[in-house]
Formats: C-alpha cells, structure tokens, sequence
C-alpha cells in the first residue's frame, strides 16, 4: 500500500490535538477547547474522505475542506497562545499546523489546476 504522508501527518496531528485537549480541560479550559478537538481531528477525517473521493470534483473539494479546517485550527491555537487562559506553549502546534496547511495548499491548487485543465 502506498504510504500518504498528508494521511498520517494528519492522524498524528490528532492525537496531539486530543492531548493538548486533554490538557486544556485539566485547565479548566471548555470552550475553546471543544472547538479545537472538533477543527483538529476534522482536518484527518477529511483528507480521510477524500482518499476515497468519486470523482477529482470530489477529492479537490474534500481536500478544500480539510484546509479550511487546517485554518480554523491555526485560528484556535493562535488565540490559545496570544490569550494565555491556560499556561500552555503551542508554538510546536502552530508549526505542526502550518506544515499541514503548506501541504494541503499545495494539493488543493494542483487538484484544481488539474481539473481547470481537463474542463477545457
């Protein structure tokens, strides 16, 4: 089986996602942490999906999904950090994340480069 680096960076980045979930709530931290559990195991479950899309429509708009989920979490973390609520560091998070949206943007805009050429 071909090994999907954007799969498994993905699925990695969500068991780290649920430990700092973990963590949060031993903060007392509920809200956005919730918030941060849902976009951050999201991004995988969408690449997951679009492994097995029907059609390049398919995949390119569950690969678009999974970015925006990408971004969404950056937004968490960043608000995380900046607000201190808890005393928690998340700048490997923030790189973890910024990698995955690199990799996911790169795979969009070949995704849709590829369909913009076969609609000609």
């Amino acid at each position: 089986m071909k090994k999907n680096v954007i799969q498994d960076k993905s699925f990695e980045f969500s068991l780290e996602i649920i430990e700092l979930y973990k963590l949060l709530i031993r903060g007392k931290e509920y809200i956005i942490s919730k918030q941060l559990l849902r976009s951050g195991t999201s991004i995988g479950a969408n690449i997951e999906e679009a492994s097995a899309g029907q059609s390049k429509r398919d995949f390119t708009a569950k690969m678009s999904i999974a970015s925006k989920e990408a971004r969404e979490t950056r937004y968490w973390l960043k608000l995380l950090q900046r607000s201190q609520l808890v005393k928690i560091d998340c700048t490997k998070y923030l790189n973890f994340i910024e990698e995955i949206i690199n990799v996911l943007t790169a795979i969009v805009k070949t995704s849709q480069n590829s369909l913009n050429k076969s609609n000609k």
